[in-house]
């Protein structure tokens, strides 16, 4: 069970972050143990991690301030392993640097900044960019199988479903765009309608042209007729 002093400090700072939230992180505490925090850091921009939501856990020890916590993360992200607890000096590894006038919100700022490093140490994992960047495009639809997430950090379950809303909208009407290009080129060999109307040829036309005779044979028509009446005169 947490001591007074624990609990009275952690309820002061969570009224802290609410009332001035600290760039690109949010920490909330289960509504029935204040001693268990979900957080989710923002990806900096200009890293690997730009776009990507990371979310993960903060447990405090009954003696907090005074005994640092267990952090970890839950988010695959390419930098640390998740599930595991990660080794800062803010974190329960290293007791022995722990600062009781640290905070939430200084511990996660912490976090996120070694997160943008490539230190290596227990937790951590070595990725390429293009691994890190691609688990970031997938961090929020994976955060939101998640049940406590869901339920501690709603606004952001709603932003990842109107992405997948809009992403939805323009698949749907990806056919019709591929068809008007397929159809533009047609246009541009046929030309517009007013076009066709101007050179379209009559069917008439083409009937008689199918049924024409060679010149040739006209010709030759023209001869023969011409002999015989040329016959008589002949026999005079």
């Amino acid at each position: 069970m947490a001591e007074k002093a624990c609990v009275k400090r952690l309820q002061k700072e969570y009224r802290a972050l609410c009332k001035e939230p600290v760039s690109n992180v949010v920490a909330r505490p289960l509504p029935n143990d204040i001693l268990e925090w979900h957080y989710l850091l923002e990806g900096s921009d200009g890293t690997p991690f730009a776009g990507g939501y990371y979310y993960g856990k903060i447990k405090f020890p009954p003696e907090y301030p005074f005994k640092p916590p267990g952090i970890s993360m839950t988010t695959p992200n390419g930098r640390f392993m998740t599930q595991k607890k990660i080794c800062l000096s803010m974190s329960d590894f290293h007791p022995e640097s722990w600062n009781p006038m640290w905070s939430v919100s200084s511990i996660l700022t912490g976090l996120l900044s070694f997160m943008m490093d490539t230190s290596p140490t227990t937790g951590s994992v070595t990725t390429t960019a293009e691994e890190k960047q691609r688990l970031a495009k997938s961090s929020l639809a994976f955060n939101c199988k998640n049940p406590t997430f869901r339920k501690l950090f709603p606004e952001h379950v709603e932003k990842y479903e109107r992405q997948l809303a809009a992403q939805q909208s323009a698949e749907q009407s990806a056919p019709a765009s591929i068809q008007e290009e397929n159809f533009e080129p047609s246009l541009k060999k046929r030309g517009t309608g007013e076009e066709q109307k101007n050179i379209e040829v009559p069917k008439e036309v083409n009937n008689l042209r199918q049924r024409s005779f060679p010149s040739w044979w006209l010709l030759l028509l023209v001869f023969i007729f011409g002999g015989v009446m040329a016959l008589p005169l002949l026999q005079l």
